[in-house]
């Protein structure tokens, strides 16, 4: 049977802290890396009232607002899922991070809780791991402003998770060519 081909998806997320369970996923960022036009959004209820001080200053979201106007966890992943299907359509979906250990985390527990199963299944590509082996260079030398040096993005780095997602597909499309 021959490979199944793939089809590389960018996610970034904005969280209340640094683990899922404790801490909430509030935002999701997620575009196709061949093509950024093709993306999704949502912003979703805290799981509770936790938070990092820090990491809410950096992402600019407001648990009390995501309390009243945040989609479900469960509607959100289940919008987020359904995107995945058309998006990916019969290619396997292969999620794409710039340090995708801390993003793919949240969204694998978010599926797992409220899907039953996570449509990337247990292992998520990092940008900055797929930089270091191309260019044979030190975990320190894979920061954002190294990278993007030698590949630049017309997009850049807000803090909203979908444009953080569409700079890592610009990022991860340069290294690709």
């Amino acid at each position: 049977m021959p490979p199944k081909s793939e089809t590389y998806i960018s996610v970034d997320v904005e969280a209340s802290g640094p683990i899922p369970g404790e801490y909430s996923l509030l935002s999701i960022g997620a575009c196709v890396v061949t093509n950024t036009g093709q993306n999704f959004y949502c912003e979703l209820k805290p799981l509770n009232d936790n938070f990092i001080a820090r990491a809410m200053a950096v992402n600019g979201l407001s648990l009390v607002k995501l309390k009243l106007e945040g989609e479900s966890p469960a509607a959100a992943m289940a919008r987020f899922r359904n995107w995945l299907q058309k998006v990916h359509l019969g290619t396997r979906p292969i999620f794409v991070g710039f340090n995708a250990t801390f993003d793919w985390s949240f969204i694998h527990w978010y599926f797992i809780k409220f899907m039953g199963a996570d449509p990337f299944g247990i292992s998520g590509l990092d940008i900055k791991a797929y930089f270091m082996g191309r260019h044979r260079v030190l975990w320190q030398e894979t920061n954002k402003k190294s990278v993007r040096t030698l590949y630049p993005s017309q997009t850049h780095h807000t803090h909203n998770a979908l444009d953080d997602a569409k700079e890592q597909a610009e990022i991860f499309a340069g290294m690709l060519k």
